[in-house]
């Protein structure tokens, strides 16, 4: 029999768990973190004006994903800017974009508040090249976004790129713009940074999770201001590991590949594209099947991670009919099969070569979900246990 997708088959072993709590803040943030872990899945938006040249600069395309084409292209920040004036997603439907999440069975939604281009994603105070200010579209995506999720009761996060900026004169990482008068990045971070982090986390409700990206050179000082605006401002939130080196957050992160074996860190999450590029390029064909997100899904699953599978809008604000046929069919997978995925642990027994054990206790027993794919020639599965 041919097999398309995976077969779950679920046993029972009598087991005695067991949790060691050390002191009242490790409690708290086991109840913080709880939402987050029974959560498993969650869908990345990777969206700026980076999407209306689509991965091509003056006919030829760049390297990279698409958000990276100012500094693969080298493109001067006045003749970048000229792309919010036709960026304009007339398209978008922030209720639209919610509900397809949901279907595929994603728990929390966190998006690009601020890329590494310096162009906000939403109504930034401080800064007005934002999508509502500089172009015609004149609607705040994040805003939208925000309030749809808490509509549809799905948690909502920013992702904010702290130390690279290629629009503004303090930020790190534009080199080739030689008529960019540099300053300070403190004075990046007094006049950017920290305002916007600031009212990200202040007037767009409760943000469950704050993304940060690319640590670079940056003082202590200007680290622990971001940092202490984030957990001050929002007690709840869950930050990853990117803010910068000696700022552990609350879960670790890792890009594009999966770990080969567990890690030794008690949260930890994947983040993957859907496709090759993060951000939408016109010529990205490499989306992966169905069979490998499943794959991925289980597998992050089984390791005792989180899935954060980013998806591209296009300038108009829609998905690619690839992406859409995707997170339907993982959907569809989830409507009979979540039950292996959410607030599962990690396998006792380690992964097997015909596919992924996840593990969920129950009482004073503890149900195994095999995910079966690829069954042995002679139709057996052998479980392992470990000690």
């Amino acid at each position: 029999m041919k097999i398309i997708f995976v077969i779950i088959l679920s046993v029972v072993l009598s087991v005695n768990l067991w949790v060691k709590q050390s002191n009242a803040q490790q409690i708290s943030d086991q109840k913080r973190m709880e939402w987050w872990i029974n959560a498993r899945f969650g869908m990345f938006v990777h969206w700026g004006i980076y999407s209306v040249p689509a991965g091509f600069y003056k006919g030829v395309a760049q390297t990279n994903s698409a958000e990276w084409i100012m500094n693969k292209g080298k493109i001067p920040l006045a003749e970048y800017q000229k792309y919010a004036d036709l960026f304009n997603p007339t398209q978008f439907d922030a209720k639209e974009f919610v509900v397809r999440a949901k279907e595929a069975g994603m728990k929390y939604i966190v998006i690009t508040s601020k890329h590494h281009d310096g162009f906000s994603m939403f109504h930034s105070k401080c800064n007005p090249y934002n999508i509502v200010d500089a172009t015609p579209f004149k609607r705040d995506v994040c805003r939208e976004l925000s309030e749809e999720c808490a509509r549809q009761g799905i948690k909502f996060g920013f992702y904010y790129s702290q130390a690279q900026d290629w629009s503004h004169p303090g930020g790190v990482g534009n080199t080739w713009d030689k008529k960019m008068q540099h300053v300070s990045r403190d004075v990046y971070v007094r006049e950017k940074a920290l305002p916007e982090v600031n009212q990200l986390l202040t007037d767009y409700g409760k943000i469950a999770i704050f993304w940060w990206d690319t640590p670079r050179a940056m003082s202590k000082e200007v680290f622990d201001s971001l940092y202490h605006v984030t957990t001050d401002l929002q007690p709840e939130i869950i930050t990853n590991d990117r803010l910068g080196a000696n700022y552990r957050g609350d879960y670790k992160t890792f890009e594009r590949n999966l770990p080969r074996k567990k890690p030794a860190d008690k949260y930890w999450e994947i983040c993957q594209p859907i496709s090759g590029s993060w951000g939408y390029r016109s010529d990205d064909k490499d989306f992966k099947s169905i069979r490998t997100l499943l794959h991925n899904l289980a597998g992050a699953s089984s390791m005792g991670g989180n899935y954060l599978l980013n998806v591209s809008p296009t300038c108009l604000g829609t998905l690619a009919p690839q992406t859409i046929e995707r997170l339907k069919a993982v959907g569809d997978w989830m409507k009979k099969n979540s039950e292996s995925i959410y607030g599962t642990q990690a396998s006792p027994c380690g992964n097997p070569d015909w596919g992924c054990i996840t593990m969920k206790a129950e009482n004073s027993n503890t149900k195994l979900y095999l995910h079966v794919f690829n069954w042995p020639s002679d139709g057996k599965i052998t479980v392992l246990r470990t000690v």
